[in-house]
């Protein structure tokens, strides 16, 4: 068996590819996979790192604020639009797959596009609650869909082929799901609430700005805190000139890196997070069963990330703030009314397990294999 995998331009796009890649390889030994993507995109180095083999397609989106650097991007874009069918042609003659699965990104659309033309199985992955514009464009033409949503089905506009399956995490999140007091007591975290915060791997400005002066009140409010922030590479000395405004340092209680490479075990070992909401941040939260307090990204398309964490909201599971509308003080104010509650973060966990599924992977996988016979 022979599958091509197309996706790009997000770790939401790109990690849920390869544990489907991952699984479907346990699952079928002998299947070759590829990728299909950008070289110039961040998932050349997460696919070449794990292994599969890589063929280029350059595709860009249009920008819809215009500027004169945008009017030159999307000449750019026009640009690699017409070659993209050629392109793809190669690279499906190339490979010659059984089954072609997008999962998101610009590339996905003339990739999946070609092969569901050309007579070949077709599939997509769809993460968020508000579909992207790709997948919606695609959801006609494909033999088989999955939505991490059930919200998502009707806007697909093809029910009769879409199984909600939520979104597969990575075998690390679905191992430490089992491990919470090992991963606390690694930290050392005793009955302290641990509370873990990030705006990404380039890190948010304005969850840096409120954050810090969450970090402050905590420092003087006496509470048993152990509290784990990211500030990004972009926030290292911004959130560390808020230290020294807000008259807070890291220690005992606090602990402040660049970058968390081990999510998994922080999340095992976590209460409460405080987080963008892109769709592989709440499935992880999802499988974890943790409370949450959200704060979507208004930087990206159709405001999916604000859609994606409306449903833990509307779930019980976390709290959301447009990040227009909060302040260090309303964030500090959440959280301590949910210290406050007995048993409140607990009760937000087990509603966002009630939205994950541990399985995801499972009924993808089998889904893939019945499709390619």
């Amino acid at each position: 068996m022979r599958v091509l995998i197309a996706a790009g331009g997000t770790a939401g796009h790109i990690n849920p590819a390869l544990a489907i890649a991952g699984a479907l390889k346990t699952a079928c030994p002998q299947a070759e996979i590829h990728f299909a993507g950008r070289k110039k995109g961040m998932e050349y180095g997460l696919v070449t790192k794990a292994g599969y083999p890589f063929h280029n397609i350059e595709i860009n989106g249009f920008q819809r604020h215009l500027s004169l650097e945008n009017i030159g991007r999307n000449l750019i874009a026009v640009w690699h639009l017409a070659l993209s069918g050629p392109r793809t042609k190669a690279i499906l003659k190339e490979v010659e797959p059984d089954l072609v699965i997008g999962c998101g990104g610009y590339v996905s659309g003339p990739v999946v596009r070609a092969a569901a033309r050309a007579g070949i199985r077709t599939a997509i992955q769809e993460q968020n609650a508000f579909p992207g514009v790709t997948n919606k464009l695609l959801a006609k033409d494909v033999d088989l869909i999955f939505s991490a949503s059930a919200a998502a089905v009707e806007k697909l506009g093809a029910p009769e082929k879409t199984t909600v399956t939520g979104n597969p995490v990575r075998p690390e999140i679905r191992a430490w799901a089992q491990k919470r007091e090992a991963a606390r007591k690694e930290l050392n975290a005793g009955a302290r609430t641990v509370i873990v915060s990030f705006g990404g791997s380039l890190g948010a400005e304005r969850i840096n700005q409120v954050v810090a002066e969450l970090c402050a009140w905590e420092a003087k409010s006496g509470l048993p805190i152990l509290h784990l922030h990211a500030t990004g590479s972009r926030g290292v000395q911004l959130f560390k000139d808020l230290e020294q405004k807000y008259g807070f340092a890291p220690g005992d209680d606090l602990v402040v890196r660049e970058y968390i490479d081990d999510m998994p075990r922080l999340l095992a070992a976590a209460d409460l997070v405080i987080a963008r909401s892109g769709a592989l941040t709440l499935a992880e939260l999802e499988a974890m069963g943790r409370a949450s307090v959200l704060i979507p990204s208004p930087n990206v398309a159709e405001n999916h990330q604000y859609y994606n964490a409306l449903e833990l909201q509307n779930a019980g599971a976390a709290l959301v703030f447009e990040e227009k509308d909060l302040t260090g003080q309303k964030l500090i104010e959440a959280v301590q009314g949910l210290l406050q509650a007995p048993g409140k973060l607990a009760a937000m966990g087990q509603n966002a397990k009630t939205l994950g599924n541990l399985h995801s992977l499972d009924i993808i996988t089998q889904k893939l294999l019945e499709l390619a016979g």
